[in-house]
């Protein structure tokens, strides 16, 4: 494992500048672009180079982003998959253009064989996408697999080995801090995959109590605010327990528990979904569903190229995720 010291010296920065970084320490006035290289130093570096791949003969691919640069620095998840994919274009040797919302017009202009779009996209967006190329790969999304192809991952699952984790460690007071998002042209809202899985399983457990349950957007600011509602509105009752959306909002949450001067995990157990690079840097250490978002990036690469290269019958991958536990939870 990459140490503090290893992407302090490759940031060119200092190894104080990057523990506060990754810690999201909101008292350090440091540059997005100085955020943006220590997290891609730590995201790289995490990175597993793969070998013995043929190189195809592929001119330039779209790279379309539902999230700006500035926005994954909020989510790491997004970065880690956007990483995966120029890795892996790299690697073949195939030229990748960047590309944003309200690009459409543009990317008809370039001369493209085929497009990868991460995130998130409505019916009226993959429409417009639709009409750039017929070569497309989603991730992160399926709008219709009987139409696409898409690399994804089966959340639900993730939020279940969490909540089974918790209950085998004999946890009943069980609590929730998620995100809500919408389609960048606002025409609905994204339900979530995770909540849902959380408030059905509970439910079905007959331990669900939504009073613990807090949503607010995927971020460490919307992390840190959620708890500290949690802990003003339940005072000495607190859950013993919380699954946290993602990795931003469980950092978030850390973050406020320590100001409250509540221990973690031996009052609250928090465990966080996707393993960004970060996570084993923040303190305490935190437990989370680690998702292989280079490898979602990595294959949607591979499968752009089954796809260039002439097959018609859409295909889905869907990518496992593993629990690993740290010292946030025990």
């Amino acid at each position: 494992m990459a140490t503090i010291k290893d992407i302090a010296k490759k940031a060119g920065v200092s190894i104080a500048t990057v523990s506060r970084v990754l810690n999201y320490d909101t008292t350090l006035s440091v540059s997005d672009e100085t955020k943006k290289r220590i997290f891609e130093v730590a995201e790289e570096l995490d990175y597993k180079k793969k070998a013995g791949v043929r190189k195809p003969e592929i001119g330039k691919i779209a790279l379309f982003q539902w999230h700006t640069e500035k926005e994954e620095l909020e989510d790491l998840y997004y970065m880690s998959i956007r990483l995966g994919v120029e890795n892996r274009c790299r690697h073949h040797g195939i030229q990748v253009v960047k590309y944003y919302q309200n690009s459409i017009e543009e990317m008809k202009q370039d001369e493209i064989q085929g497009l990868i779009a991460i995130g998130k996209f409505s019916a009226n967006q993959v429409s417009d996408l639709t009409s750039v190329s017929e070569n497309i790969v989603f991730v992160d999304f399926s709008p219709d697999e009987d139409i696409f192809d898409c690399i994804v991952v089966d959340f639900e699952r993730a939020a279940v080995k969490v909540l089974n984790y918790f209950l085998k460690k004999g946890h009943t007071q069980i609590g929730y801090i998620g995100g809500r998002e919408v389609f960048k042209d606002q025409t609905s809202a994204i339900e979530d995959p995770r909540e849902r899985a959380f408030k059905r399983y509970l439910e079905e457990q007959g331990l669900l109590n939504d009073a613990f349950m807090y949503t607010g957007t995927f971020s460490v600011e919307s992390g840190y605010a959620l708890m500290k509602k949690v802990v003003q509105d339940h005072g000495d009752c607190l859950p013993t327990a919380i699954l946290a959306g993602n990795d931003s909002l469980a950092i978030g949450a850390l973050r406020a528990l320590h100001e409250e001067g509540i221990s973690v995990p031996e009052r609250i157990n928090i465990i966080g979904v996707n393993d960004i690079s970060v996570a084993k840097y923040v303190f305490p250490p935190l437990s989370t569903v680690k998702v292989y978002t280079e490898l979602m990036g990595e294959m949607g690469v591979d499968t752009l190229l089954e796809r260039i290269e002439g097959r018609k019958t859409a295909k889905k991958t869907l990518i496992a995720t593993e629990l690993i536990i740290r010292d946030s939870s025990f």
